[in-house]
């Protein structure tokens, strides 16, 4: 019973707000993952993107997957026009498994699958291009930061539209990992699709910034598996001073519905706003203060802090 539970949860086209869904035990053979979906998904063949994390978020805690990257930026209300899969490893990306996830989205979700992108960072930047490289031809884009690359052959990403970003001081990663990579792709021929840039003095984190800005997004949208010559678009750029813009102007989604099936039950998350009590918040999800606080196992005269996650089911 729990597993169809979580199944159908993971399955159902949400027809009003915008969803994240917690979806663990579906794909036999890939990962628990997250799935964003629109608030319009059901009127609009979307594109997907598909976000691997570093090693950081590693474990068997999906929750962990919303500290940074594509899911968070959801969370403080970047908009992302795609369905969002954010699957979970605990060490390391094997490019099979993660297939295995996407065309399980693809067998149970109506998508544009001419426009499939893939982005990550750090041991998600390794998991980019083995993915890349071993599919090339179900990417239409991919952003590798500050990564590196592990499969044998790599001849595969000089067809694909890629970007390849790593800071100088970066001392968890190497520059020389992602100068590897480049290297390899010379020697299978053209790279007339890579876009490879050293960001100087630049650190390991702060390339994380990157899935908070709309130029990223911007850039991988506009490359589709149709376009005639799959060239690369060199004019959106992204430079050291761009970093620095990352979290202007986003505001907490407050409309994000979360729900997460995890032990078989269905659970919802609510993001908290500034000036909201537990009582008024109580009220809007038709519960108790009491209840909610149990739920999140507080005590009466807890603090709220604006832009923390609280269940409200």
């Amino acid at each position: 019973m729990k597993k169809w539970l979580l199944i159908v949860l993971c399955w159902l086209p949400m027809l009003c707000k915008a969803q994240l869904l917690a979806c663990r035990g579906v794909v036999k053979e890939g990962y628990d993952f997250w799935l964003y979906l629109p608030n319009d998904y059901a009127t609009t063949k979307k594109p997907l993107v598909l976000f691997l994390h570093g090693k950081s978020l590693s474990g068997n805690d999906l929750n962990k997957v919303r500290n940074y990257g594509c899911i968070d930026a959801l969370a403080r209300g970047r908009a992302i026009d795609a369905l969002v899969v954010a699957p979970q490893t605990n060490n390391g990306w094997q490019p099979k498994r993660v297939m295995e996830v996407v065309d399980w989205v693809k067998t149970h979700y109506t998508i544009d699958q001419e426009r499939i992108y893939v982005i990550g960072m750090s041991m998600g930047g390794y998991g980019t291009l083995d993915f890349v490289a071993t599919y090339p031809e179900q990417v239409a884009a991919a952003m590798a930061l500050c990564g590196g690359a592990t499969v044998s052959d790599l001849c595969g990403l000089n067809e694909v539209p890629l970007w390849i970003i790593h800071g100088t001081a970066d001392s968890a990663v190497p520059v020389n990992c992602s100068e590897r990579v480049v290297d390899a792709m010379k020697s299978c021929g053209d790279t007339g699709r890579l876009i490879f840039d050293r960001f100087k003095g630049v650190n390991h984190t702060r390339l994380a910034r990157i899935f908070y800005l709309e130029e990223a997004y911007d850039w991988l949208f506009s490359h589709a598996l149709s376009d005639s010559t799959r060239s690369v678009n060199r004019n959106v750029t992204i430079t050291t001073e761009t970093l620095k813009t990352a979290y202007e102007n986003l505001t907490r989604n407050a409309e994000l519905q979360i729900i997460d099936s995890s032990d078989g039950v269905l659970k919802k998350y609510h993001t908290v706003e500034k000036g909201e009590t537990w009582a008024s918040i109580a009220v809007e999800y038709n519960t108790t203060e009491t209840l909610l606080l149990k739920l999140n196992k507080k005590k009466k005269g807890a603090v709220l802090r604006a832009g923390a996650k609280i269940r409200v089911q």
